[in-house]
């Protein structure tokens, strides 16, 4: 995908403006108010919920993790259209950001301890690189956006919080067993169902905890989206 970051941002506009809950625009597009500045980066969205502290506490989310978090959706589209963002990519990488941030926000009991979070975490890279189909293009997506190394981490601690919450306090689903994924083989409705199954297990695992996570929290977020505030901060030029 070649579109730069502001591309992402147009788009999200549009999409905001069009309509959607508790969403409108405020402000407009600005340029380093100092002279000789470079604008290395700028936030797109503020938004609020009571899980995160409310109107008083309000998160951002910056054009660039946006605009990589897009590419992601686009990647992972089994129909994509290349060198676009679609709105539907901008509209999925906005829940699934603020679904994540909400989740990995709640309390877990017991809490889990910061090595099984980084456990998790990277869990959740391996799962990633199977939804974007290699290691190499998420790398390149990244690059694309200007993405660190940290920034990538930072994302992958969000996720990993989220799915220990989803897991403990919803539904076991990070660690299904040997019976659910040999009825899962078997049912063909695998990406490995020609392949046997002790050597597509590890790859068949990823798979089907990626698809359980994504379900639960595209369900969380529709029954949470009511409680969030969206505000555009900035338009593009």
């Amino acid at each position: 995908m070649s579109p730069r970051p502001l591309a992402c941002a147009a788009a999200l506009v549009a999409l905001l403006l069009v309509g959607g809950s508790g969403a409108r625009a405020d402000g407009a597009a600005g340029s380093p108010s100092i002279p000789g500045a470079t604008l290395l980066d700028r936030v797109v969205v503020r938004w609020s919920a009571p899980e995160t502290g409310g109107p008083g506490k309000p998160q951002f989310i910056f054009e660039r993790e946006l605009a990589f978090e897009t590419r992601l959706e686009a990647l992972s589209d089994p129909d994509p259209d290349p060198g676009t963002y679609p709105d539907r990519h901008v509209r999925a990488a906005l829940d699934r950001h603020i679904a994540e941030t909400l989740l990995a926000s709640l309390p877990v009991t017991p809490t889990p301890a910061p090595r099984e979070i980084a456990a998790r975490a990277e869990a959740a890279r391996a799962i990633l690189e199977q939804r974007v189909h290699g290691r190499d293009r998420l790398i390149a997506a990244a690059a694309a956006e200007g993405l660190s190394s940290d920034e990538l981490d930072t994302l992958l601690r969000r996720e990993a919080k989220a799915s220990i919450y989803l897991d403990r306090m919803v539904a076991p689903m990070l660690e299904p067993s040997s019976v659910e994924l040999r009825a899962l083989h078997r049912s063909g409705t695998t990406p490995f169902k020609d392949e046997d199954f002790d050597k597509a297990q590890p790859a068949l695992v990823r798979w089907y905890v990626g698809q359980k996570l994504s379900q639960a929290i595209e369900t969380f977020y529709l029954n949470a989206r009511s409680r969030v505030t969206l505000v555009m901060i900035r338009k593009p030029r």
